[in-house]
């Protein structure tokens, strides 16, 4: 799985672009949009995609904690993070 934030860090209703990297489960690439990728672990949960993102810094350093995020395809096809609980 490859998946694409197109900001320098996920927040609740932000775009995601899903990609197939042919990666299995746990594994996947999260690329965000100031050039930082980290390596975190996702999982499916009926039609959505929970990832569990560790601590990593933006380009600009800024600390951002490890967080889980529902990834969930709307009925236009686009992918929105929601905040799991």
């Amino acid at each position: 799985m490859h998946v694409i934030f197109p900001e320098s860090h996920a927040y609740p209703g932000c775009q995601v672009v899903m990609g197939d990297d042919a990666r299995p489960e746990p594994e996947c690439l999260v690329e965000f949009g100031d050039g930082v990728t980290v390596i975190a672990e996702w999982r499916k949960d009926g039609d959505t995609v929970l990832l569990m993102i560790p601590d990593y810094r933006t380009g600009k350093g800024t600390k951002v904690a490890a967080r889980t995020w529902r990834i969930a395809q709307r009925k236009d096809g686009n992918w929105r993070a929601q905040r799991a609980k």
